[in-house]
């Protein structure tokens, strides 16, 4: 009998002292934490994983399957749990700001990139980690990194698709038969669609009913606009020119009017959607059409006569415009920076971004060409790939660069459909969004406007 109590009592003491050497949470609580909690979970300081749970708030739609199956590798590398938090999108802003506001926020949350995203609605000085030193800073998209920028400094992780644009898909067959060149002026894109015209084609499909698309005409040459007036989107940010001030704004906008004028969008522009663009393309009855890069391969599936090498691409013309415009933004990853597990989210970070768990997440998402991030294998067409080597300069839209633009989208569609209609001028369409900005900048006190 005391020889059994002796072996129980050094067995004791073995365990205690196992115990003792591990660490541990003082609350000694494992598994999944509510947002407003945090990570929970114990670490083993000496050991090769840790015991802890990273709540991840997003956005529905923001957190792809590949990325969630990464998670779970990741948790068997490292014994960090990623506890995914996905909130309806109409619901999710209201939620995050609260849970911000409360100082309660989860280790990780998701949040558009943009400047003006990030500073008004985030206000990721306070509230996200600063990431600059980050290892992946170096590697990814520099514009992804400039979306996330405050003050020279990084607060987020951009893994997206953001060279897909929308861009001026047109049939390559059509553009032979009649000895067509791609455009590189408006003047060029002007001849091409009236020679269309003459051969009994309406020159481009735009829907205009839906409200927002045909703004993307006047928004995404936003570089050239940049480049024929240097420092034009920090000048209207610190509020030191006007969009009414921008000759090269007012000649895009004439000339999508002119555009208009020709019939090059048809008899129903007004009342077109944008949901019939393929079957406008496939069925030959329209040459062109500003579409997502996507549309080549719809187009291809359920047409007979098109190979999806038959549809072409190039950016929008206006103004002369060579320039491959990009949304380098989208949904990005910050960490909070009230966690109590920050260099564990960015060992999480770090782990997204190596070299084959991004072409992971590139190979396993059919939704996405490629990601912005350098040297991955991508899934790009033929075409898309000429696109892309034919005009190697990059630039930001208007929308993601320049503040409050992107909130009143719909109502500059509202304003350019009165201008195509002839109610209002092109330059009533610019003192609208002067007008506009000025509002929202008074209500987010913005010192450029007091």
């Amino acid at each position: 009998m005391k020889k059994w109590t002796t072996t129980l009592l050094s067995m004791l003491l073995i365990m205690t002292a196992v115990l003792a050497g591990c660490g541990g949470n003082d609350k000694g609580e494992q598994g999944s934490a509510s947002p407003s909690a945090g990570a929970s979970g114990t670490s083993e300081q000496g050991g090769s994983k840790k015991n802890v749970t990273l709540t991840y708030m997003a956005s529905q739609g923001w957190i792809k399957d590949s990325e969630m199956e990464l998670a779970k590798k990741f948790e068997e590398q490292t014994g960090i749990k990623i506890d995914f938090q996905i909130v309806p999108s109409d619901q999710y802003f209201n939620v995050l700001k609260t849970k911000l506001n409360a100082g309660e926020g989860p280790d990780i949350f998701g949040g558009q990139s943009g400047y003006s995203e990030i500073t008004m609605n985030y206000n990721v000085e306070k509230n996200a980690v600063d990431l600059s030193d980050q290892e992946w800073v170096k590697r990814e998209d520099p514009l992804s990194v400039e979306q996330l920028t405050a003050n020279g400094k990084v607060y987020a992780l951009t893994i997206w698709d953001t060279y897909s644009s929308f861009v001026i898909a047109y049939n390559k067959k059509l553009f032979n038969e009649l000895n067509l060149e791609v455009p590189k002026t408006y003047a060029e894109f002007k001849s091409a669609s009236l020679k269309i015209q003459e051969a009994g084609v309406t020159p481009i499909y735009q829907p205009i009913a839906d409200g927002w698309h045909h703004v993307l005409w006047f928004s995404e040459p936003g570089p050239n606009y940049e480049e024929l007036e240097p420092n034009l989107y920090d000048d209207l940010n610190q509020n030191k020119k006007k969009f009414v001030d921008s000759k090269a704004m007012l000649d895009s906008l004439t000339q999508l009017k002119e555009m208009y004028d020709l019939n090059f969008f048809g008899d129903n522009t007004l009342s077109d959607t944008g949901s019939d663009t393929v079957a406008k393309l496939g069925s030959g009855e329209f040459a062109m059409s500003l579409v997502a890069q996507s549309a080549a391969l719809e187009i291809a599936e359920e047409y007979e006569e098109f190979e999806i090498e038959d549809i072409g691409f190039f950016p929008i013309p206006l103004t002369d415009n060579q320039i491959y415009y990009i949304n380098p933004g989208g949904p990005s990853k910050f960490i909070y920076s009230g966690s109590k597990y920050i260099e564990e989210a960015k060992q999480y970070f770090n782990f997204l971004t190596e070299q084959e768990n991004l072409q992971y997440m590139l190979d396993n998402d059919a939704t996405i060409s490629n990601l912005n991030f350098p040297d991955l294998k991508n899934k790009y067409t033929v075409e898309q790939q000429k696109m892309f080597d034919s005009y190697p300069k990059r630039g930001t839209d208007i929308q993601n660069y320049v503040n409050y633009v992107n909130p009143q989208w719909m109502d500059i569609g509202k304003d350019m459909v009165a201008m195509l209609s002839g109610v209002i001028q092109p330059i009533d369409v610019l003192k609208s969004i002067d007008q506009r900005r000025a509002e929202m900048a008074k209500v987010a006190q913005d010192p450029n406007w007091k």
